[in-house]
């Protein structure tokens, strides 16, 4: 039996370091995202069924995974041998949260390996997120691992529990989305996690200017939550620009000469928005253009890094047997 699961990356409109611990049990978290048709695939098949040459090396991820499993008292006989191989059509270490949806992807096929039901999506991004940190060391939050499960566009509260809220969207709302909001990846590696761990500290010292940039993070992200729900895009772009000032606010190495650059350029043109994705120190960019100037926008980003095409994924993780 050979078994195919994808699951959706995702863009971070705004709330973005308020679902990491110990934030959101201590003042409540929001998170506003998009998940996007850029997507983790897993391929999982019986031995006999591998006709793919040498079996692939095994990915950390994969073999994190499986050791969670047998971790979690799933008996050998409930995991049969297979070969299990990952595929990503984005680029990696860009912000969009590709490690997540590889993990949901994941927890998906090997639960469809065990015949076990996934209707549960909470708990494959928990279980996904689960492998993260227990088994990889991965101190992040939750947002990602529950825009590769659910899909659309959620309006996440995190306390002690997380409450998922399914934004919805009119087809105009999605196409003007799709036209109007540019992903750039700027090329470069990734934040580092001394600059994690940095803003953490930060936040536990009740650092002034840390505190109250996450707490109106959380804010603004309760706003785009209702501009998306609305279609509001102007305003939905001025938020997610206010959100870029408190996210630079947390760490000077947040933000790179080249998204600085790349900023002044689309803004010149007539860009409205823009954050880094993700922790951000490099990998995509979204930048929210005014509706009928999105040609000169998109022209003045192209000299900083590469358009990314994208659509909205209106499903989040996918199993095929």
């Amino acid at each position: 039996m050979a078994i195919v699961a994808s699951a959706p990356t995702r863009l971070d409109f705004g709330g973005g370091w308020t679902d990491v611990p110990p934030f959101p049990e201590e003042r409540g978290g929001f998170v506003c995202n998009l998940a996007i048709e850029r997507r983790a695939s897993v391929h999982v098949a019986d031995g006999a069924a591998w006709h793919g040459g040498e079996p692939p090396v095994p990915d950390p991820l994969i073999d994190a995974a499986l050791r969670f499993e047998a971790r979690a008292g799933v008996t050998t006989a409930e995991r049969p041998a297979a070969h299990i191989t990952l595929t990503s059509d984005f680029p990696v270490s860009a912000g969009l949260g590709g490690s997540s949806a590889a993990g949901v992807a994941l927890a998906a096929a090997l639960a469809a390996r065990r015949g076990t039901a996934f209707s549960d999506r909470s708990a494959l991004a928990e279980w996904s997120r689960a492998v993260e940190v227990e088994e990889l060391g991965i101190a992040g939050g939750r947002q990602d691992h529950y825009a590769a499960a659910y899909g659309g566009a959620l309006g996440l509260t995190f306390g002690r529990d997380v409450t998922v809220r399914q934004i919805p969207l009119t087809d105009a709302t999605i196409t003007a989305l799709e036209r109007s909001v540019l992903v750039v990846y700027t090329g470069e590696s990734r934040i580092s996690g001394e600059t994690i761990s940095a803003v953490l500290e930060a936040y536990r010292a009740r650092v002034p200017a840390v505190v109250h940039a996450l707490d109106r993070m959380a804010e603004l992200a309760r706003d785009m939550a209702t501009a998306l729900e609305a279609g509001d895009l102007s305003h939905l772009a001025a938020l997610v620009d206010e959100h870029w000032v408190h996210q630079r606010a947390l760490h000077p190495r947040i933000t790179t000469p080249r998204i600085e650059a790349l900023a002044h350029a689309v803004r010149q043109a007539g860009a409205t928005g823009l954050k880094a994705l993700g922790a951000s120190g490099g990998g995509c960019v979204v930048v929210l253009a005014p509706a009928g100037d999105e040609a000169p926008v998109r022209d003045a980003a192209a000299g900083y890094g590469q358009l990314l095409n994208w659509s909205v994924a209106r499903r989040g993780v996918i199993v095929e047997l």
